[in-house]
Parts: structure tokens; C-alpha cells; sequence
């Protein structure tokens, strides 16, 4: 039902309320991180499933012994996320966190990079969200690229391969 953003949201608030049986019966989607086969979620995308544009909001699922992600900082985007079961590693910047159900973590535009790992023998599971800006920059400094992301379109340079005007 995702409305693109010349298109008016339905009047019906029906459209917009997901209730739990609703939100359980849904398939998940498995994201495999475009940098590194190792970041694997299962994720139902409720923000997607609503409607929602400016604003991204999944409910994720890590398995045992995977990661969520490649390191990386948003120039643009803020995210965060809410712990709901499990346990998950956080290296957020020069720091190592261990996070639990209840922790909430943020991470805001031009921050410290992040990325966590599931070490337990266990899924964990989290709420991620944050808004979702037209254009955004990605940096990943453990491999030194650079994604741009332009309307949706994605593409990627090393830093190697970047020059200066």
C-alpha cells in the first residue's frame, strides 16, 4: 500500500493499523548487506506495509552467530533502535556495548560509526527506525567507500577511487 509522494494517503485509518496477529502472520524479508554476506535480518518492514514515506520503521530479527550490517554512518539519516529479546554486540565508534531487551541506542547523522553482531546462541530482536531522506551518504570506514543513495537509486565508490574538484 506504500504511496509514492505525489500521491494523497488514504482517508481510511483502517489502512494504518497493524495489529500484532497481523503484524505475526507477515512473511519476512531477508536483507542480506550489499558489503558483507555475513549481515543477515529478517525484517518486516511496518512503516512499508502502512504507507509510511519519511519515516522507516522494521521490526528485525538476527539469528545466532550473524551480523546486522557492514560499520558504517549516515550523513544524512538518524536512526536508532529498541531492543526487544536476545542479545546483540554494538561496536559503536571506538566502543563495545552489550545490548539487551529494553536498551535503546541512537545513532544520529554524521555520528560514530556502528554495527552489531549477534554472539549469543539465540535471535534477537530489535525495532529499527529513522527518517528517510531524499538523498543520503553512507560511509563504511572499515572497507573506505562511500554509498550514495539518490531517490532510491544506490550507487557506491571506494574512497581510493575519489578525487577532489
Amino acid at each position: 500500500m506504500m504511496t509514492t509522494p505525489d500521491q494523497k494517503p488514504p482517508k481510511d485509518t483502517q489502512s494504518y493499523v497493524l495489529t500484532k496477529s497481523a503484524i505475526d502472520s507477515t512473511t519476512e524479508t531477508k536483507h542480506i548487506h550489499q558489503f558483507n554476506e555475513r549481515a543477515i535480518r529478517h525484517t518486516v518492514s511496518l512503516s512499508d506495509i502502512v504507507g509510511l514515506t519519511k519515516f522507516g520503521l522494521h521490526l528485525v530479527r538476527v539469528e545466532a552467530g550473524d551480523e546486522t550490517t557492514t560499520h558504517h554512518y549516515h550523513e544524512e539519516s538518524d536512526e536508532f533502535i529498541y531492543m526487544l529479546s536476545g542479545e546483540l554486540s554494538l561496536r559503536y565508534g571506538d566502543a563495545h556495548y552489550q545490548l539487551s531487551a529494553g536498551d535503546f541506542v541512537g545513532f544520529p547523522a554524521h555520528g560514530a560509526p556502528h554495527s552489531m553482531r549477534n554472539d549469543s546462541d539465540s535471535d534477537a530482536t530489535y525495532l529499527m527506525g529513522g527518517n528517510r531522506p531524499p538523498i543520503d551518504i553512507t560511509l563504511y570506514p572499515d572497507i573506505k567507500r562511500k554509498m550514495y543513495n539518490i531517490h532510491g537509486e544506490k550507487e557506491y565508490v571506494d574512497l581510493e577511487d575519489l578525487g577532489e574538484v
